[in-house]
């Protein structure tokens, strides 16, 4: 039987507006409150979502009514206080990425292993309908051998964005510049479609931007454990900014997705969906989703079916579709590119 589920956030800004209104949508969901210390930033979000505000993580986490914890904090904390929360007893659905270094991950794992709670990742872009037809044809084989995949990320950022943001840029805080914030929801469709990556071999550089640490371009050739090759290409410097492209190839078909519909649907053997994906989906973005800016195109719609699956997994006392391990992987490739840059040298994945 389904249960009821109190919500609290942690995080008042831009991405934790998109959680507030995610789980307004959700008719097992309530938001109770949430968390943020900077001054006036919990009361101001409170006032315009209807919950109630708390300015001390810890008095936060000891509320009887929260179930769920949602985590929508600068990167290099999400790990942290998702450990804080399982704690506390408390299931937690973390940010993009779940944090910056696998040490760090695995410790949140281990932590909600340890306290019985449950830990999730969003890559909401991954609910999409044109992702869940793309993963739908994957899964059905109708590629045949795969041999190729391509994630592109042509996306730009003002010096502005940077300069306003304290920990944005910061290899501290954010982990990393247009692979690990901007590019990370087209590398995990990547690998989600194509399978687990082997090696890597990069480039990156900050080109287009001054006062930052971390990368703006960034640059990879990826080998996948099936075989097939495949390119990855994530910028905050192509002005003004397009749509992401996932393609994936192989013996039998071709398909490209361009933020959420469809230019390519391409297949050897025709069905006859294929004539309706085409007419609903076949199309250039009206949008391009956060090309140039970061709520760009942007809805509730993937955070509300990604909370969704999450509180489907809690009643059923299942692993979420999207748990520690599954929202580690993209973040296993970028690091693994960032070695790659540094040193020249291919690198290989582990496991």
């Amino acid at each position: 039987m389904a249960g009821s589920y109190g919500f609290g956030i942690i995080g008042a800004g831009m991405i934790g507006n998109f959680h507030a209104e995610a789980i307004k949508q959700l008719p097992n969901a309530k938001l109770v409150a949430v968390c943020d210390n900077t001054p006036g930033a919990a009361a101001s979000f409170a006032e315009k979502h209807g919950c109630q505000a708390e300015s001390d993580v810890a008095r936060f986490l000891k509320r009887g009514d929260i179930d769920v914890v949602t985590i929508g904090t600068p990167s290099g904390t999400h790990a942290e206080l998702a450990i804080a929360a399982a704690e506390h007893g408390k299931h937690c659905i973390a940010e993009k990425p779940l944090d910056i270094t696998l040490d760090k991950i695995d410790a949140a794992i281990e932590a909600h292993e340890k306290a019985g709670t449950k830990l999730g990742g969003i890559f909401n872009v991954r609910f999409m309908p044109t992702a869940r037809l793309f993963k739908k044809a994957v899964e059905a084989g109708r590629f045949g051998k795969l041999t190729f995949g391509m994630a592109y990320g042509p996306w730009w950022r003002d010096q502005a964005y940077y300069d306003k943001g304290g920990w944005r840029g910061t290899w501290k805080l954010d982990g990393g510049g247009a692979l690990m914030n901007q590019g990370i929801h087209t590398i995990d469709l990547l690998q989600w479609l194509m399978g687990p990556v082997k090696r890597v071999e990069a480039m990156m550089g900050t080109i287009a931007h001054e006062r930052i640490e971390v990368e703006d371009t960034g640059v990879a050739t990826v080998e996948f454990a099936n075989g097939a090759l495949g390119t990855i290409a994530c910028t905050t410097s192509m002005w003004p900014g397009h749509f992401r492209i996932v393609e994936v190839s192989g013996t039998d078909g071709t398909v490209a997705m361009a933020d959420q519909n469809f230019f390519f649907w391409q297949f050897r053997e025709a069905r006859p969906e294929d004539e309706q994906v085409r007419g609903q989906y076949l199309e250039f973005p009206a949008v391009s989703m956060g090309a140039s800016n970061p709520s760009a195109g942007m809805t509730a719609d993937g955070h509300r079916d990604n909370f969704a699956s999450f509180l489907a997994a809690l009643d059923a006392n299942r692993r979420p579709e999207i748990d520690g391990a599954e929202a580690r992987k993209a973040v296993a490739i970028i690091l693994a590119v960032y070695e790659s840059a540094r040193t020249g040298k291919a690198v290989e994945l582990s496991g």
